[in-house]
């Protein structure tokens, strides 16, 4: 699909209520893949089967519909994924933001994207001292991050100097690593900063902050984040699931 001067709208009609959305043009894979969705009218009868208050509400699991209550969910996708698009600081983890569900890094470091999965974030206010212990812990994040990919890029290197018992070697290959490490942090560092407007919003409207960089946020609600509020305040049983089913009846291109 090519891009747009102006943003797509849709309407989420559920079971509470509608949900008007906003799909960002910067983040054209996702727009264009939940376009694609809404036209098959793949949502039309799925669950926002997982509900955490003051985090966000799920939905987009292919085997939700017409689920019993005691079924599992979570799992259920369309077996390919879509390319993370990141563009913080420019779109975030606000309240409202519309943003990608994702399997983990661990199976996952690309941080690709589930086909049909998304979450609507509602998060909450923070102080600025929260989001001051926040910071350290993504800068502390990132390392670890970075290190990691390191590591394996240096996987068979590590292997023969452990089998060869070369301790003196491996010690060296360790400080290098770090080293290389700290001065890519270091290059890196607005990764795990906060802008002013992003801290203002955090401290006024909430949201998730800790989710940045790790997921794409790729829309917002326009209208209807009473709505969204409503269904996170329901009932949940111990998989955050809810105890009524809350159903995306159908959704519709504006």
């Amino acid at each position: 699909m090519e891009n747009q001067a102006t943003e797509t709208q849709v309407v989420m009609h559920t079971s509470k209520g509608d949900i008007k959305l906003k799909l960002y043009n910067d983040t054209p894979l996702h727009r264009d893949n939940f376009i694609k969705l809404v036209k098959e009218g793949q949502y039309n009868g799925l669950l926002f089967h997982r509900v955490i208050k003051d985090f966000m509400i799920q939905g987009g699991d292919i085997t939700s519909k017409d689920a019993p209550i005691t079924k599992q969910l979570g799992t259920g996708d369309l077996g390919y994924t879509v390319p993370a698009e990141f563009l913080y600081p420019k779109y975030f983890h606000k309240k409202g933001a519309l943003c990608a569900a994702r399997t983990g890094d661990e199976v996952n470091p690309e941080k690709a994207s589930s086909a049909s999965q998304f979450y609507i974030v509602t998060g909450k206010v923070y102080k600025e001292s929260e989001l001051g212990q926040l910071e350290k812990q993504m800068e502390n994040h990132l390392k670890q991050s970075i290190f990691a990919r390191l590591q394996a890029e240096n996987k068979s290197k590590i292997m023969e100097l452990y089998r060869s018992g070369n301790k003196e070697e491996l010690a060296i290959l360790k400080d290098t690593l770090i080293g290389k490490t700290e001065l890519e942090a270091e290059k890196r560092k607005d990764e795990a900063k906060l802008t002013t407007e992003v801290r203002k919003v955090y401290t006024t409207t909430g949201g998730v902050p800790f989710l940045d960089n790790q997921y794409t946020v790729y829309g917002e609600v326009v209208d209807g984040l009473d709505i969204v509020d409503n269904i996170q305040h329901v009932k949940t049983n111990k998989q955050d699931r809810p105890t009524e089913n809350i159903v995306i009846n159908s959704v519709e291109i504006l």
